[in-house]
């Protein structure tokens, strides 16, 4: 079997630099824990990957298309096919004065959103701040230890996983004629990151399933005891 453009499998996988052998990510909550970078508020189980439409690195992408469920294989991924080359032009320095008006307090190793740019405070010296814009990975040759997990088929079943990939339980799934219909009952926490993760996941869904014109949400409230 191979894969092709539009497919959705689950893939377990562990990735590593080259340069130290050090654990980047991982989908395994031991390996996590074993690594030193096991955080409580991720998920840690196979994830969903949809071939060809930039939901992994492209060196994995590649590679999976030639594998099959069950099939286990190690892929090498150069920088130009993981997060890029490092570039010193994404390296800048503001004035300190620039993060008070956002009523940010820079530190090295802060995270920054700065007009919809993702960077890292690198360091804070008389009035400067140093950010850096570049991937943490960038520069980086990595190494994937992948397994395919599962092919995941049929409109219900790609739709449920694309739920699930975005923290959401929906209480049913159905699709038919272009519509999509998703239920969310009372016992679904309807806080922010439940919103947040909704979007995301509507949007996903028009992307990845090009059949779709449509789709329903219907939520339930129960009344607070």
């Amino acid at each position: 079997m191979t894969f092709s453009d539009g497919d959705f499998v689950k893939i377990d996988y562990t990735a590593k630099r080259v340069s130290d052998d050090s654990v980047v990510y991982t989908t395994d909550e031991k390996a996590a824990k074993d690594a030193g970078i096991f955080n409580k508020d991720s998920r840690y189980a196979a994830q969903l990957v949809v071939v060809g439409k930039e939901s992994v690195i492209k060196g994995v992408d590649k590679e999976l298309r030639k594998m099959d469920v069950g099939e286990s294989k190690k892929i090498e991924v150069s920088p130009e096919e993981a997060f890029g080359e490092r570039r010193d032009d994404l390296v800048t320095v503001m004035h300190l004065n620039d993060f008070r008006k956002r009523d940010i307090n820079p530190e090295p190793g802060l995270q920054v959103d700065l007009d919809g740019v993702v960077a890292v405070v690198k360091s804070v010296n008389g009035g400067r701040v140093v950010v850096d814009a570049n991937h943490p990975l960038a520069g980086e040759k990595l190494v994937y230890d992948v397994k395919i997990v599962e092919k995941v088929d049929g409109d219900d079943k790609r739709l449920g996983a694309l739920a699930e990939a975005y923290n959401l339980k929906p209480d049913s799934v159905s699709v038919s004629g272009g519509t999509a219909k998703v239920s969310f009952g009372d016992k679904t926490e309807k806080n922010a990151d439940y919103f947040v993760n909704k979007s995301a996941f509507v949007r996903a869904a028009f992307q990845y399933l090009s059949n779709l014109e449509k789709i329903t949400v219907d939520e339930g409230y129960a009344k607070s005891k």
